[in-house]
């Protein structure tokens, strides 16, 4: 029986990206952890993918939070993998994120990348007005991330890195009938009151 690492193959992927794509360069793969999470349905609306940085706007590990009169420290947690301190973790939904088309699966992956803060300290990039995380429009935002993927698969020499990503949920299980993935709970935020 073949089992299938699909949190390994998401990651020899992300490898490749980062070493390929400028925009991207400024990211330590050694940092990340990419996880699998599940969902109920395998249709493809709603979230494909998200990602939890583990610092606050700057880099910083705690801020103070005014809760009506009370003044709180929320802090996020540190988060340990192979002696190396994880800045943020990236999960695939699945089966959602497998049943979409191999180049919004590309996008998906591109767009939580994107979303790194070009400081790498842990903080999400911000781009300026009220909607800091995607900019003035999601739209363009994924426009954007599309440029990115055909420039990136231009330059693709091992298209074996994205054959995993060929085919739905069903595909992959009919080549792979055991898939595993890393899984890992979302972090909590840590509050005390001061």
């Amino acid at each position: 029986m073949s089992t299938f690492n699909l949190t390994r193959s998401l990651e020899d992927l992300i490898d490749d990206i980062v070493a390929r794509v400028p925009e991207l360069g400024h990211i330590d793969p050694a940092r990340l952890l990419i996880c699998v999470s599940s969902t109920r349905g395998g249709g493809i609306h709603g979230t494909f993918a998200k990602i939890h940085p583990l610092r606050f706007e700057g880099g910083i590990k705690s801020v103070l939070v005014r809760r009506g009169r009370k003044v709180c420290t929320c802090t996020l947690p540190e988060v340990m993998v192979g002696g190396r301190e994880i800045l943020y973790i990236i999960y695939f939904l699945i089966p959602r994120f497998l049943n979409l088309p191999l180049k919004e699966k590309l996008v998906t992956v591109f767009h939580e990348l994107y979303h790194v803060s070009p400081l790498f300290n842990g903080d999400i990039r911000r781009f300026p007005g009220r909607n800091y995380a995607h900019g003035g429009s999601r739209k363009r935002y994924n426009a954007l991330m599309s440029g990115m993927v055909e420039s990136y698969l231009r330059m693709l020499e091992d298209q074996g890195l994205i054959a995993f990503l060929d085919g739905d949920m069903a595909a992959l299980r009919s080549r792979h009938p055991v898939i595993v993935g890393r899984r890992f709970p979302a972090p909590k935020i840590r509050i005390q009151a001061g």
